[in-house]
């Protein structure tokens, strides 16, 4: 190949790479652009989507099965427990209630995403959303408390659940301290038989 041939080569090589790289910007300049107006348009999320955790707080059993499997330990739940003369009612699933749940509490910002969390639920009271917009200037914002109990109803149930465990300590009390019947007496045993005399 002689230099003249070698000199067109290379310019022809420089113009086809040229192409090849702008092949897909060619093919893109002549389209309609498709733009989502973001944040007045949103792309839809698949169903399956996991984004931020939503608490039916109304339905929560206070069983602590999310927070126990949840691998970050973003869930804290605390319960007290109801008196059997409270009605603390049902869960939309049917289950009877039968703690307070004084404090659930779930760290986002500590929160990984998984879904570990929904699937032990019994009553499904814990699911994630599609909402992923949650930026806050604050972290502590990232702190969500889903418990509706004030802190009167609070005291309420803490002074009720002691005063009921008071009852019941004084009951078992006196029943350890009452006299315990008297056993009556063993019957003597029968007087042995006579053996009889030999024949």
């Amino acid at each position: 190949m002689t230099a003249v041939q070698t000199y067109f080569r290379n310019i022809w090589l420089a113009i086809y790479t040229a192409l090849v790289g702008m092949r897909l910007t060619w093919r893109h300049l002549f389209t309609t652009a498709v733009t989502i107006q973001y944040p007045d348009v949103k792309l839809k999320l698949p169903e399956r989507a996991r984004n931020r955790l939503y608490v039916n707080i109304d339905d929560c059993i206070g069983c602590d099965q999310c927070s126990m499997a949840c691998p970050v330990d973003c869930i804290t739940i605390e319960t007290i427990k109801g008196t059997p003369d409270q009605d603390l009612g049902t869960t939309s699933t049917g289950n009877k209630k039968r703690l307070h749940v004084p404090v659930f509490d779930i760290d986002i910002a500590k929160c990984c995403y998984c879904g570990l969390c929904v699937y032990p639920c019994p009553t499904e009271c814990i699911v994630m959303t599609d909402v992923y917009e949650f930026s806050e200037f604050d972290r502590r914002n990232l702190n969500y408390h889903y418990s509706s109990m004030t802190p009167a109803e609070i005291a309420v149930a803490k002074e009720k659940l002691r005063k009921y465990d008071e009852e019941q300590a004084a009951k078992k009390a006196a029943a350890a301290a009452a006299p315990k019947p008297a056993v009556p007496a063993t019957m003597a045993p029968p007087p042995p038989k006579p053996e009889s005399p030999p024949n």
